[in-house]
């Protein structure tokens, strides 16, 4: 059963940050002035909206899943920079496993909150649709060709990969880059993060968030604009020995609308 909750929680960073260092100065400050107003705005309508919550979840479909390749400057590319997480099988696995107090995931014997007992998601190479859940287990590595090549067993959470043609679970966690054109040209990138009711296609939660380079696309000294933009957005990411944590994110989100099912 749900009950109505609405969060809404709107964190606009601070202005603070080294100086252009463009060629033209009384230009890049003039731009970065424009950008700054620009971000300043978009945060109003940023934070967490959670209108419904639902208790004792198994199991979520992953409408995306983000595939392996980091944005690190491609400023036009409308991937949704702020939502970066785990990829691949490691966003699936994030979902599935335990995790310490801290949030990050924890061994076996010290995980504190339990995962969901399975998510769906459909593989784009075939269409189809899989139930992935997993254990603790050993299981068979191979090695580099710098560690002399050959395999090794090794004990770790594994994933494990079913097809199913049955209902999908009732509810869908997808994630929208909702930057315009002008936002893109002042290095702004924005994000829509929902879990949406599947079987009455409402949206139940979603977090908004920005971010902003403010090197506006700076890349000397081998800087990367997206990964610099995470220490300024809205609503502000966590820190982890002073860079910006966005490992683990949209599960951290989900858990606060789908609760997870706590008997075994």
């Amino acid at each position: 059963m749900c009950f109505l909750t609405i969060a809404l929680i709107s964190l606009v960073a601070s202005c603070g940050g080294a100086p252009s260092t463009r060629p033209d100065a009384a230009t890049a400050k003039s731009r970065l002035a424009t950008a700054e107003a620009m971000f300043q705005e978009r945060c109003k309508t940023a934070g967490e909206k959670i209108y419904c919550k639902a208790e004792n979840v198994e199991g979520v479909l992953l409408m995306k899943i983000r595939l392996g390749i980091t944005n690190y400057g491609d400023q036009f590319r409308l991937d949704d920079p702020y939502r970066h997480d785990s990829t691949e099988d490691e966003y699936i696995k994030s979902f599935l496993y335990g995790r310490n107090s801290n949030g990050y995931l924890a061994q076996p014997d010290r995980a504190t909150r339990l995962g969901y007992r399975y998510v769906e998601a459909t593989d784009p190479a075939n269409g189809k649709r899989y139930r992935f859940a997993g254990s603790v287990r050993e299981v068979e590595e191979r090695l580099s060709g710098l560690s002399g090549g050959g395999t090794i067993r090794i004990t770790k959470f594994a994933l494990d990969k079913t097809p199913t043609g049955g209902p999908p679970p009732r509810y869908g966690v997808t994630y929208d880059d909702i930057s315009t054109r002008e936002e893109r040209e002042y290095w702004i990138a924005g994000s829509s993060l929902k879990v949406i009711d599947l079987y009455t296609n409402e949206v139940v939660a979603e977090r908004i968030g920005y971010m902003m380079d403010r090197a506006q696309g700076n890349t000397s000294g081998g800087s990367s604009p997206w990964l610099l933009a995470a220490s300024h957005a809205c609503p502000k990411f966590p820190t982890n020995g002073g860079s910006t944590d966005q490992i683990g994110q949209t599960r951290n989100f989900v858990e606060k609308v789908l609760h997870v099912m706590q008997e075994r």
